[in-house]
């Protein structure tokens, strides 16, 4: 009788300090999500003489909060040519189900469509996941993990009228059960194109995918600026077309590895700060010295190893 009440007490104890810990937790999200200051109507683009109009079921975060996002809250390597991003009202930026459209601009020339009904993309697919393999070794260098091309989560479609490209790629990151969704899309103009690109989960196809007639116009270029203004006297060609551009071959120069890296949606703060205060709780701490993220994140492997 004894034991079990003494169990009893330690169970109700245990009990409070987790309730204590998630109260603890929502609060601290709670606070970040707050911290955002979010834009409607229409954004005049830093870059590339374009204008945002931000779409009905959207908001905008500026340049420097949606760097800190990917970087600080979801664990991607810094980009700074990110101009902003679309956030999906109703959707928290430290929830399990966030998602977004991050934008920005290259400025590399005029971009020829003559090839965009001829291009084979099941065969260019075989090509995508040659050189994403070839990338690994360069990745796991870097100590990030590998990367599967896992095939079309959305075949590539351009249209000729808006003159915009958008397609989806299916990924895996590491032994990662959930795969990762690029939705990407390329609005072109005179002198480059706009880039706007959904960091998502796979299972968030049918959502992303269902904006996607919002967001193929909320990006425009300015009178001047657009697509058909293209003086071939004096405007700069780019040296890709649309087939590059799926491909990745406009990105060469940083290759796949930055871009399939920044866009590994990993929500890393909850997981570290989640157990780190959870150990606290309950085994207390060894020593009074604060240990690193990455530590953490070692740890977290460790348990879960151990679990398994």
């Amino acid at each position: 009788m004894k034991k079990t009440v003494l169990f009893l007490f330690l169970w109700m104890i245990s009990i409070s300090k987790i309730n204590a810990q998630a109260d603890t937790l929502a609060a601290f999200y709670d606070k970040i999500e707050k911290s955002f200051t979010y834009e409607s109507g229409k954004i005049k683009l830093p870059e590339g003489d374009g204008t945002l109009n931000v779409p009905k079921g959207f908001k905008f975060l500026n340049g420097k909060q949606t760097q800190d996002v990917l970087s600080n809250l979801w664990g991607n390597p810094e980009d700074k040519t990110i101009l902003g991003s679309l956030v999906p009202d109703g959707k928290g930026l430290t929830h399990a189900d966030s998602w977004m459209f991050v934008i920005s601009y290259q400025g590399d020339g005029y971009v020829k469509d003559d090839d965009a009904g001829e291009i084979d993309y099941d065969d260019l697919l075989k090509t995508m996941k040659e050189d994403v393999a070839t990338e690994n070794a360069e990745r796991k260098k870097g100590g990030y993990p590998e990367v599967q091309l896992i095939g079309w989560a959305s075949k590539p479609y351009y249209d000729n009228t808006l003159k915009v490209l958008h397609w989806a790629k299916e990924l895996q990151f590491g032994q990662d059960k959930e795969h990762t969704l690029n939705y990407d899309l390329r609005v072109l103009g005179r002198k480059g194109m706009y880039n706007i690109s959904a960091v998502a989960g796979v299972n968030q196809l049918a959502e992303v995918k269902a904006s996607i007639p919002g967001i193929i116009q909320s990006v425009e270029f300015n009178d001047g600026n657009k697509y058909l203004d293209f003086d071939a006297d004096t405007d700069t060609v780019a040296a890709w077309t649309i087939g590059g551009l799926v491909a990745g071959k406009v990105l060469a120069k940083v290759g796949f590895f930055a871009i399939v890296a920044k866009f590994a949606k990993v929500i890393v703060i909850g997981i570290v700060a989640a157990f780190a205060a959870v150990k606290k709780f309950f085994f207390g701490s060894k020593d009074q010295v604060a240990r690193k993220p990455e530590e953490e994140t070692a740890l977290l492997e460790e348990n879960n190893s151990t679990e398994e």
